[in-house]
C-alpha cells in the first residue's frame, strides 16, 4: 500500500530498456541555470566591483574556486552520470548526490568575496534571517531532515517517478547544502561562520544522521528501490549490490570527506592556538624585563 496519490505513481519518464550508452546528453536547464550563475558572478567580480568601488579584486584562489564549482554542477548534472543517475544505477545517484552536497557548495562558498555578499545583507531583515537560518542548529537540521526525507521509499520513488520533483529535489539539496556549509565557511561578518573549535563539532554531529541514513541503505537485505529494481542492469550489477555500493559510497568516501575538513580546522585551530600562545609568552617577556639604569658618574 503507498501513501502517494495514484498520478504521481504513473511512470511518465522515457526509460531506457538496453545497456547503457555513454554520451554527453546536455540539458538545457541546466545549462542556462550554471551560465546564468557563472554570468553574475563574473558581472560581479569584474564590471559591478568597478562601478561601486565594492572591494579589491578577486583572488586567483576565488576564481579557480568558483569556476570549479560551475564545473561540478555541469559534470553532475549532464552526460553520464546524469544518464546512470537517472536510469540504470543507485550507486551513480548518491555519487550525484555526493557531489551536489558536499563539494559543490564549499566550492562555491570558497569562491566568493564577502564584498560581492555584502550588498545582499545590508537590510536588517535580510540579516536576521541569514543569521536565523545559517545558525548551525537549524542549518544542521534542514540539512539532515532533507537528506533522510528524500531517501525514504515512498518520496525516492517520487523523485525518480517524476523529473520535475526530481529537479526540485537537486535544487533542495544544492540549498541546504550551501546553508549547511555557511557555518563553516562563511566569508562575511554579517552573518559569520562559527569559531574554529565550534566548527568542528558541528560538522561531526551533521556528519552522523547520514551515517545513519547510509547505515540502513547498506545493510538492507533487499532492493529498496523499486525503480532501480526494474532498470535495465548496468555493469554487472544486481539492484541489492547496486544499492550496497550506494549505500557504501555514502557512508565511507561522504563522512571521511567531512573528517577531512574537520581535520584541515583542527590544523588550523592548532596553529592560531600555536601563535596566541606565542605572542602571550611574548608580552610576559617583554613585561619581564627590567629596564636598565644608565648611571651618572658624580
Amino acid at each position: 500500500m503507498t501513501l502517494l496519490p495514484a498520478a504521481l505513481l504513473l511512470d511518465a519518464r522515457a526509460r531506457p530498456t538496453g545497456e547503457w550508452i555513454p554520451a554527453l546528453s546536455p540539458h538545457l536547464s541546466t545549462l542556462v541555470g550554471t551560465a546564468i550563475l557563472g554570468a553574475l558572478y563574473f558581472w560581479g567580480i569584474t564590471a559591478a566591483r568597478r562601478r561601486w568601488a565594492l572591494g579589491p579584486p578577486a583572488t586567483p584562489a576565488q576564481v579557480t574556486s568558483f569556476t570549479a564549482a560551475l564545473a561540478v554542477l555541469l559534470v553532475s548534472l549532464n552526460g553520464p552520470i546524469h544518464d546512470l543517475s537517472d536510469y540504470y544505477l543507485f550507486l551513480i545517484h548518491m555519487l550525484q548526490h555526493l557531489l551536489l552536497t558536499m563539494l559543490f557548495p564549499p566550492l562555491l562558498i570558497l569562491g566568493t568575496p564577502g564584498w560581492l555578499l555584502r550588498p545582499l545583507v545590508r537590510r536588517p531583515w535580510v540579516r536576521s534571517t541569514g543569521r536565523a537560518i545559517t545558525h548551525p542548529v537549524a542549518a544542521g537540521l534542514l540539512f539532515s531532515l532533507c537528506v533522510a526525507a528524500w531517501h525514504t521509499v515512498p518520496l525516492y520513488d517520487l523523485m525518480m517517478r517524476s523529473h520535475d520533483v526530481h529537479i526540485m529535489t537537486h535544487l533542495m539539496f544544492i540549498v541546504v547544502s550551501v546553508i549547511m556549509w555557511w557555518p563553516v565557511l562563511s566569508p562575511i561578518a554579517e552573518v559569520p561562520p562559527l569559531p574554529l573549535g565550534a566548527r568542528m563539532l558541528y560538522l561531526f554531529l551533521v556528519s552522523l544522521p547520514m551515517q545513519a541514513v547510509a547505515a540502513i541503505i547498506t545493510m538492507a537485505e533487499r532492493p529498496l528501490y523499486e525503480w532501480y529494481v526494474s532498470a535495465a542492469r548496468t555493469w554487472g550489477l544486481s539492484p541489492l549490490e547496486d544499492q550496497k555500493l550506494g549505500g557504501l559510497l555514502m557512508w565511507v568516501p561522504g563522512n571521511l570527506w567531512m573528517f577531512g575538513a574537520i581535520a584541515i580546522l583542527f590544523f588550523k585551530w592548532a596553529k592560531e592556538q600555536e601563535r596566541d600562545e606565542g605572542a602571550g609568552n611574548g608580552e610576559q617577556g617583554a613585561g619581564a624585563r627590567v629596564p636598565v639604569s644608565s648611571s651618572v658618574p658624580r
